[in-house]
């Protein structure tokens, strides 16, 4: 398996993968990944996918494994590596209680993360924010300071007063220590004036460090208490190192810190370079497939399944064909090790192992020639090799004569093929070529190649066969056609096949060219038919809309006429004169009296 790995250069992958990791053991972690079993693969899959769905703030782990490890190893750790090695457990815990209410596989992860509040107790009992062992940390070192710090003050009063009672002897106006004992400068003439012990002078010799008498008695109880406290400070360090060392949940805390830090690491290598979750199945199924360490890589789909189980891809040197065998296996590889791929799509059957002779290095790494190295790894597939594997085999048959480097090559395929291994392999021999074309189980490939710009595409082929096109491009760099009728004159039947090809090649370059136009077509036609389909809607609903607005205008000009018609019947109910006044015209312009004969006529 490490050959595999090192040939399909998963330890490049698992280099960028460290990169992303926060913490030495996430590091350690991912330099370290292998394929898993399938169960914990996908549950890697999982998690990455519900890191990638929220972010969360690893804390500083590096520093909690590194007191952990020094502290069973039975060092007394410093105050400062103590608190930030508690401060790291604080932050894991809080990292805990974030991700547990997600109830996610993140959740039961940090499960693993301990309590460790005996510990943390301990910590912020005897440690402050600096990492100073606290007074309070035991009830001897606070007896000690409380004396300590009134005897300095002691000293120091005693000190000053002395050169104040004697400035002419004194150099400068300080306290200083030498020798772990309070003294003061005196002038190297004047030192008659202070009697006392001589700790140390000046490099020019011009100042004497004089202990006064009056002070060594205090100093020497000064010094005791310091050494007291010093081996109270060392005594609690050694207390809480030890307490350090006994949790028995670190283990599982760190454990659980460097898999959450994994897992942060595979869902940014996933997110930097486009991968996407894998599904495990029967067949081999990518989309879009590329190869994750090529700079700019062009994307290939390809298939192997029960019918197809291997693709036989020809073509020319250096056009992608063992970077796509590369890129098959990379994606398996990564897939087993509970990585994301190098993919759109994946869908990857499990293989029971993973078979790849590519390239010469395996051969000189084993001190065999390039032939002798291709042939014991071919034995290896051979004989190990299930239905259940996956081969990758790169350039079949080179490396001897071309005659017998088919034959051997083809009777090598047929046993392959009786096994129902499944794989890609890689040739430049035509008459593998023509076996693979009629063969069931086997189907043929190439990598298409631009003969206008003389360049490869790195684009895949399934079904066509592909060619050296070395004629080809002979006859596009204008070499004399004699010379090229000649040489093709001189092509032995596989040569002739390599002119078939050509021709092969021409005709499909033709047809796509013709299927491209009518794909053009379509897509033209589709869309004329989508504009006429919007106009006739839009002309459907401004009718609809105007009919609409007609009903409205009528619906009110009868409401109209109705609302007239009830008036006018209301009035012909419930006329307004009942009677007249006296004076008024009645009919005819005749005068009305006011009595009841009515109106007098007029002639």
């Amino acid at each position: 398996m490490r050959d595999v790995l090192e040939v399909l250069e998963f330890p490049k992958v698992r280099a960028l993968l460290a990169e992303r990791a926060k913490t030495p053991l996430g590091r350690r972690l991912a330099l370290a990944l292998v394929p898993l079993s399938q169960e914990e693969a996908e549950r890697r899959h999982q998690l990455t996918q519900e890191a990638l769905a929220y972010p969360y703030t690893l804390p500083e782990a590096g520093a909690l494994e590194e007191a952990y490890q020094k502290a069973q190893g039975g060092a007394r750790l410093s105050g400062l590596e103590l608190l930030k090695g508690a401060q790291a457990l604080e932050e894991a815990i809080a990292l805990k209680e974030e991700l547990l209410p997600l109830q996610n596989l993140l959740s039961q992860v940090a499960a693993g993360i301990g309590d460790h509040g005996a510990f943390l107790a301990k910590i912020r009992k005897a440690l402050d924010e600096e990492g100073a062992v606290r007074d309070e940390a035991s009830p001897k070192l606070f007896a000690i300071r409380r004396e300590l710090k009134p005897l300095r003050q002691q000293i120091l009063d005693k000190l000053y007063a002395l050169m104040d009672r004697h400035p002419e002897a004194i150099q400068d106006r300080f306290v200083t220590l030498r020798r772990e004992r309070y003294c003061i400068p005196v002038r190297a003439g004047m030192a008659q004036r202070i009697p006392g012990l001589l700790l140390d002078e000046s490099e020019s010799g011009a100042t004497l460090f004089i202990e006064p008498l009056s002070v060594v008695k205090l100093n020497n109880r000064l010094q005791t208490l310091r050494l007291q406290e010093e081996e109270e400070v060392n005594r609690i360090l050694r207390e809480l190192s030890e307490a350090l060392a006994a949790d028995e949940e670190l283990s599982g805390t760190l454990k659980a810190l460097g898999l959450l830090d994994l897992v942060q690491a595979q869902a940014a290598l996933a997110r930097d370079f486009g991968l996407s979750r894998p599904r495990f199945g029967e067949a081999y199924e990518l989309f879009q497939a590329f190869h994750p360490l090529i700079p700019n890589p062009v994307p290939n789909s390809l298939a192997l399944d029960g019918e197809k189980r291997l693709i036989l891809i020809s073509g020319p040197n250096m056009g992608g064909k063992t970077a796509l065998l590369k890129t098959l296996g990379l994606a398996v590889l990564m897939a087993q090790s509970g990585l994301f791929v190098a993919a759109k799509k994946a869908t990857l059957a499990w293989p029971d192992r993973v078979f790849a002779d590519i390239g010469d290095e395996q051969s000189l790494q084993e001190n065999l020639s390039t032939f002798a190295g291709h042939l014991r790894r071919l034995k290896e597939m051979l004989e190990s090799a299930t239905a259940q594997s996956l081969v990758l085999i790169d350039e079949l048959g080179s490396g001897t004569d071309p005659e017998e480097g088919a034959a051997l090559s083809q009777a090598i395929l047929e046993a392959l093929l009786e096994k129902g291994v499944k794989g890609l392999v890689t040739t430049h021999l035509s008459p593998l070529k023509a076996f693979a074309q009629g063969r069931a189980g086997i189907q043929n490939a190439s990598m298409r190649f631009d003969l206008e710009g003389l360049r490869p595409t790195y684009e895949l082929v399934l079904g066509v066969p592909g060619r050296s096109y070395a004629l080809a491009i002979a006859r596009r760099l204008s070499l004399p056609e004699a010379v090229l009728k000649r040489a093709e004159s001189l092509l032995p039947q596989g040569g002739r096949l390599e002119a078939l090809l050509e021709e092969l090649e021409a005709e499909r370059l033709r047809l796509e060219e013709e299927r491209s136009q009518l794909l053009s077509q379509m897509a033209q036609v589709e869309a004329l038919r989508k504009r006429l389909e919007e106009r006739e809607a839009r002309f459907e609903e401004e009718r609809s809309e105007r009919l609409k607005a007609l009903e409205e205008e009528i619906r009110q000009k009868l409401l109209k006429v109705e609302a007239e018609l009830k008036s006018l019947k209301e009035k012909a109910k419930n006329p307004r004169e009942k009677g007249r006044p006296a004076g008024a015209f009645g009919p005819e312009g005749k005068v009305c009296q006011g009595h009841a004969q009515g109106c007098l006529g007029g002639a």
